[in-house]
C-alpha cells in the first residue's frame, strides 16, 4: 500500500520552491520585492474586480449580516479587499510587511475617503494584534513554509471566521502535468489542494466555495525558449536538464501562438476556503 501524503510537508517544500523561484537575482532578504511592480499589481487588481466574483459577494454578505464585525486582513496588497471590507463592517486592520504596496493602499484609502481602516506595516505573524472576529488571508499564505504555525496564527485571532483565498489549478494545467511527470505529484507550487488536504490533516473540515469568474488569463512567452525558460524556472532545473525534450514537446504542443506570442493554456482559479474557528 502507497505510503500517504504528508501535505504539510509537502506544502513546505513547495513553499520554499517557490521562494526561491520567484525570488529576483541578486535581491536581498531586505528588499522590498514589490518595490517596482506594486502599481502594476494594484492596476491589475482594479481590472480583475471590474466584475464581481463569489468570493467577495460571499465575504461582503458575512459583513452584512455582522456589521458590528472586526476584520484582518493579513498580506493586504494595496488595499482592494481592505477598501471593500471597510464598507461592511465597523473596522479593518491590515498588516502588509511591503512599504510599496502600504504606500498604494493609502493612498487608495484616502481617495476613497475609507477612514475606518488600520494600516500596519509588519511581517505577520511578527506583529501582535487583538481578535478580530474575521481573519482573511488572500493569495499571500504562500511563503508561509510551516503552514500549521501559520494556521494556528490566524486562529489565534480570530472570533469567528478564517478565510483563505488561494489558487486552485486545474490537475492537467500545463504545469501540473509538467512537475507530475518531473516530481511525481502534480503540484508545482503550493496550492489550494494541498492546503485543503493539510488543513484536514489538521483537525479543520473546511467549507469551499470556488470562484464562479472562471479560470485566471493566461500568460504569455515572447518564444518558444523563453516558455521553456520560464518552465524550467518554475521546476527548479538546471540550464541544462535531462527534461528538455519533454518540456519543450509539451511547450510546442500545448502554447497557442497570438500576436506574435505563445500563450500558456489557462488552468487556474481561485478558491475560497473557510471556517469558524468555534466549531465543535
Amino acid at each position: 500500500m502507497q505510503k500517504p501524503t504528508d501535505w504539510l510537508v509537502l506544502w513546505r517544500e513547495l513553499s520554499g520552491i517557490q521562494e526561491s523561484v520567484f525570488k529576483t537575482p541578486g535581491e536581498k532578504d531586505s528588499d522590498d520585492m514589490w518595490r517596482k511592480r506594486a502599481a502594476h499589481f494594484d492596476s491589475e487588481i482594479k481590472r480583475r474586480w471590474a466584475k464581481p466574483d463569489s468570493s467577495r459577494n460571499f465575504v461582503t454578505s458575512q459583513l452584512r449580516s455582522n456589521p458590528e464585525w472586526t476584520v484582518l486582513d493579513i498580506g493586504g496588497g494595496t488595499g482592494a479587499w481592505a477598501c471593500l471590507m471597510a464598507q461592511h463592517c465597523r473596522h479593518v486592520t491590515v498588516v502588509e510587511p511591503s512599504p510599496a504596496m502600504i504606500g498604494i493602499m493609502r493612498r487608495n484609502l484616502a481617495e476613497s475617503d475609507i477612514r475606518n481602516v488600520e494600516t500596519i506595516e509588519a511581517e505577520w505573524p511578527d506583529i501582535r494584534v487583538d481578535k478580530h472576529d474575521l481573519v482573511l488571508c488572500s493569495h499571500a499564505m504562500y511563503g508561509f513554509a510551516d503552514f500549521e504555525a501559520f494556521i494556528g496564527s490566524i486562529e489565534t485571532v480570530s472570533r469567528h471566521l478564517c478565510i483563505l483565498i488561494i489558487r486552485a489549478p486545474d490537475p492537467k494545467d500545463l504545469m501540473s502535468i509538467a512537475a507530475m511527470h518531473i516530481w511525481g505529484q502534480p503540484y508545482d507550487s503550493p496550492d489550494y489542494q494541498v492546503a485543503f488536504n493539510a488543513l484536514i490533516q489538521l483537525g479543520i473540515f473546511p467549507n469551499v466555495l470556488m470562484d464562479d469568474t472562471g479560470l485566471w488569463d493566461p500568460w504569455a512567452s515572447p518564444n518558444m525558449e523563453e516558455a521553456l525558460t520560464e518552465a524550467k524556472r518554475r521546476l527548479r532545473l538546471p540550464e541544462k536538464s535531462e527534461h528538455d525534450d519533454y518540456l519543450r514537446d509539451l511547450l510546442q504542443h500545448n502554447l497557442t501562438p497570438r500576436d506574435g506570442k505563445l500563450f500558456w493554456p489557462r488552468g487556474i482559479r481561485s478558491a475560497l476556503v473557510y471556517w469558524d474557528v468555534n466549531r465543535e
